[in-house]
């Protein structure tokens, strides 16, 4: 399977054009000022079926659930109470871009103590800070676990993660985040992957669409976007018209490998510089056979081991030694050798040597 995927890839590598494929500049950059903020908070899950925290082993989930009893006005001083049903977690979400008072976001739960299980819990009213420490979301909800446990007294089973789950529009943002984004001046463009070619061409496609010079490449990662220069007076619309310039985005030659799952993955711009390759496999076997001799009819003695080794060595026929032309592609020799029915574990070993000689000319990543 994995060597039909592997053809697969290896077609579709060459069949592809000088340039790659045009992507949105949406896609390609981030814009500054726009971006989400991460939110955490501690809270309380209720309503378990006996898979909660063991309060004897988790004193804080006691602590949060006194506190919560006592802000409702029920004075629990001095109770020696263990429910079963309770769990304490931890609450995150992420703050979308230009989120308004009143919206509803996604939040992730998961238990801190020795809950068992999520499963039909309820989170109960908990608040959500920023890194600033402010409030600026409070989540409450019934979670959604995405697995299941069982057992019994000699048994257990655990399917998925049901110490964690999720609230969907779980909570309700309380608080704006204090940027105005219509003050910008001047809005950045940050490269997911820096690339100078590639900040290059964003630059001459934005100068283009404007019919001026209002973009301007100040690093391999970053493209200054003038305002101002626009004609426009809003940020918001010149955004909105730049963020849809589709932009042919440059690689670098680049090869990863999985040695776990015998994965291997190319750019369409890795060359190999003349090289000679041999490559075939050594078998060692030792067997033991060891014999017992004895001694004769009447005769004093006894019986003794004797060691019987038998050692070989049998080597393989490989693919025996191939000499690559300079300036041919890496896919070009993968397709050769699996043609000939290299295994992919022997292809990431045949090419981790083409790497270490200095004729692989990409980056090689090895997972």
């Amino acid at each position: 399977m994995i060597r039909h995927l592997l053809s697969f890839l290896l077609a579709l590598t060459l069949a592809l054009p000088a340039l790659a494929e045009p992507v949105r500049l949406k896609d390609l950059v981030e814009f500054d000022g726009v971006r989400g903020n991460d939110l955490v908070g501690y809270g309380l899950v209720v309503g378990l079926n006996g898979t909660g925290d063991g309060l004897r082993n988790a004193p804080f989930t006691e602590e949060i659930m006194s506190n919560l009893l006592e802000r409702l006005g029920v004075n629990v001083t001095g109770e020696n109470f263990r429910p079963k049903n309770v769990a304490a977690v931890f609450v995150t979400a992420t703050l979308p871009p230009f989120a308004r008072a009143g919206g509803q976001i996604d939040v992730t739960v998961s238990a801190i103590g020795d809950a068992k299980s999520l499963l039909g819990g309820t989170l109960v009213m908990t608040p959500l800070n920023a890194a600033d420490g402010q409030i600026y979301a409070v989540a409450q909800g019934e979670i959604i676990a995405g697995g299941a446990s069982a057992e019994g007294q000699a048994a257990k089973v655990v399917q998925g993660v049901p110490t964690s789950g999720t609230i969907p529009s779980g909570a309700r943002v309380e608080r704006e985040i204090a940027f105005d984004f219509t003050k910008l001046g001047t809005v950045r463009l940050a490269l997911r992957t820096p690339d100078f070619t590639t900040a290059a061409r964003i630059e001459e496609a934005i100068n283009r669409e404007f019919g001026r010079r209002v973009a301007e490449m100040t690093d391999a990662g970053t493209v200054a976007l003038s305002i101002g220069a626009t004609g426009m007076s809003s940020p918001a619309h010149v955004l909105g018209r730049v963020e849809n310039i589709e932009i042919s985005p440059e690689q670098r030659a680049r090869v990863v490998v999985d040695q776990r799952s015998g994965t291997i993955v190319m750019g369409q711009d890795v060359r190999i510089a003349r090289v000679a390759v041999s490559q075939g496999n050594l078998t060692l076997r030792v067997e033991e056979a060891p014999e017992a001799v004895m001694p004769s009819p009447f005769a004093q003695g006894e019986t003794v081991i004797v060691p019987r080794t038998k050692a070989s060595v049998q080597e393989e026929p490989g693919i025996g030694m191939a000499e690559v032309p300079a300036g041919t592609s890496l896919s070009e020799v993968v397709a050769g050798l699996n043609a000939l029915g290299v295994s992919p574990r022997d292809m990431i070993d045949i090419l981790k040597s083409i790497n270490a000689a200095g004729a692989l000319h990409a980056e090689f990543v090895v997972q």
